[in-house]
């Protein structure tokens, strides 16, 4: 899929939003993606999973023993990647607020991780989940994403990283914010509490 597909296929499902957004990395935008309306089409879902596994290296794809996203936002792309690479898929949770596995989810000792995001901007809860994984035994070996909202700040994760697409809205820290944004009231859409 082109950018363009990628993004005609976030339109068609209204998934991008404007307007005043505090992001869950405590950065505020004007525009917002919301990934759960474009997933929420099981066929949209599973195009975009198969041009994300379609971008990684094959040799990664056969050294990838089992998919971990991080609850909430990251459960259906992973498992649809799950579904696409033809490995199992789980997720970590926050009830307490840091990552974990539950539900009687394991990773066994050395597993090869593809850790999988809807959208990634400064990486921080990407790089809390691996570390949550790595802590169940797993060996996170890259991360794939549907959107890459870094901006060009090249985030760092510790391990490659392939996003299906780039998308570089300006994000901005609160005394940062441009008139016209300062003027509105911030929505917060995303699934993080703080």
């Amino acid at each position: 899929m082109t950018d363009d597909e990628i993004l005609a296929e976030f339109r068609a499902a209204d998934a991008l939003l404007q307007g005043h957004f505090l992001l869950s990395s405590g950065r505020h935008s004007e525009y917002y993606l919301q990934c759960a309306r474009v997933l929420m089409d099981t066929e949209r879902a599973g195009r975009l999973a198969i041009a994300l596994a379609a971008k990684l290296p094959r040799e990664l794809k056969q050294a990838i023993d089992i998919v971990v996203s991080p609850a909430m936002g990251g459960v259906i792309i992973g498992h649809e990647m799950g579904r696409a690479l033809g490995k199992p898929a789980i997720f970590v949770e926050r009830p307490t607020g840091t990552f974990e596995l539950r539900r009687g989810f394991t990773i066994a000792e050395g597993a090869k991780v593809l850790m999988v995001e809807d959208v990634v901007t400064t990486g921080l809860s990407s790089r809390e989940a691996m570390d949550a994984v790595r802590a169940a035994g797993g060996d996170v070996v890259a991360e794939a994403a549907l959107v890459d909202r870094s901006a060009g700040s090249d985030i760092d994760l510790g391990v490659p990283f392939y996003p299906l697409v780039a998308i570089n809205f300006p994000t901005y820290a609160d005394d940062e914010l441009p008139r016209e944004l300062a003027a509105t009231k911030a929505i917060k859409p995303g699934s993080r509490a703080n």
